[in-house]
């Protein structure tokens, strides 16, 4: 919920207090859950409920036997009770962070190989900074993470960039690339520096689940190099899994060099240059359009810029 929009929404008439028993709702599961958590009566919840349903001139629940449901108005105005309800959180945290002399909270989200390429940086950097904070880091898929920043769990994500239009809910910053190399253990100590992608596409390979920015992007090497996907391959999200399989194993992976730096210095794994590459990598940083972010968010989006490659 943007600053425009919630005071649009108050100078409506609705009072954010319906808001967040709407959204306990919600998470509860049902009238009478909601009053307990909120130890208040359960005419009482109803009654709020009601009263936010005639204000808004639309039916948000269903109620049914073993609870509520949400109609498409719910579903819609829940994003929105959410922002709320997590923006209130955020203001008791910072005022009282801010007491103490330490910036944030501040929650950031990201999908595992941006997490790795771009939080240790910015810990890196702030940390020269001399000032004390606090950071949430949650993993996740792109479109978790879109449903996260919109709920405003979150304030900024890590992600590919470039791949798609972020539309006008978004702002996108793009704060490294990153060359995609063949990623082999010592089982392959026999394969050359550089390779085609042709030469290798019969091994058995480890490759992302989701289909999110960086899955589109291993795929689109496949079409640009007119090579079918394999098909003896292992669909893995997690980042250390693919790792080590690939450590400890024949198959190999496709990787940005900077997500396996670590396992590249020690010689367990090596990278491999890929001829037929067209397009590096590129990660960074979306957040909500039209939301003033926090000064520690602007920090994290400060220092990252500065080391655009």
């Amino acid at each position: 919920m943007t600053t425009a929009s919630l005071a649009s929404g108050l100078s409506a008439g609705l009072d954010p207090r319906a808001l967040i028993v709407f959204e306990q709702v919600c998470l509860s599961g049902s009238i009478s859950a909601a009053a307990r958590a909120l130890g208040v009566s359960q005419p009482s919840v109803s009654q709020t409920i009601a009263s936010l349903e005639a204000r808004l001139g639309s039916s948000l629940l269903k109620r049914k036997a073993n609870g509520i449901s949400l109609t498409p108005e719910g579903r819609a105005l829940r994003v929105k009770a959410a922002a709320l309800s997590n923006l209130l959180h955020d203001a008791r945290a910072v005022v009282a962070h801010a007491a103490q002399g330490v910036s944030g909270p501040i929650k950031i989200g990201g999908t595992p190989g941006a997490l790795v390429s771009l939080v240790p940086r910015a810990v890196r950097l702030l940390d020269q900074m001399r000032e004390a904070f606090e950071m949430s880091v949650i993993e996740a898929s792109e479109q978790v993470l879109s449903d996260m920043l919109q709920r405003r769990e979150i304030e900024l994500a890590l992600v590919t960039t470039g791949i798609s239009d972020p539309g006008d809910a978004y702002r996108e910053w793009t704060v490294a690339q990153d060359p995609f190399s063949l990623i082999v253990g010592r089982n392959h100590d026999g394969l050359p520096s550089s390779i085609m992608i042709s030469e290798v596409s019969d091994l058995p390979w480890v490759l992302p689940r989701e289909g999110g920015g960086f899955r589109r992007q291993i795929s689109s090497l496949f079409v640009g190099a007119q090579v079918t996907e394999p098909t003896n391959v292992i669909r893995c999200d997690s980042l250390l899994t693919t790792k080590s399989i690939v450590r400890t194993t024949d198959r190999v992976t496709i990787l940005p060099r900077g997500v396996v730096e670590a396992e590249l210095s020690v010689g367990v794994l090596r990278a491999i240059e890929i001829r037929d590459v067209t397009f590096q990598r590129r990660i960074g940083i979306r957040a909500l359009n039209g939301i003033d972010l926090t000064p520690l968010a602007a920090r994290v989006i400060e220092v990252l810029r500065r080391g655009i490659s």
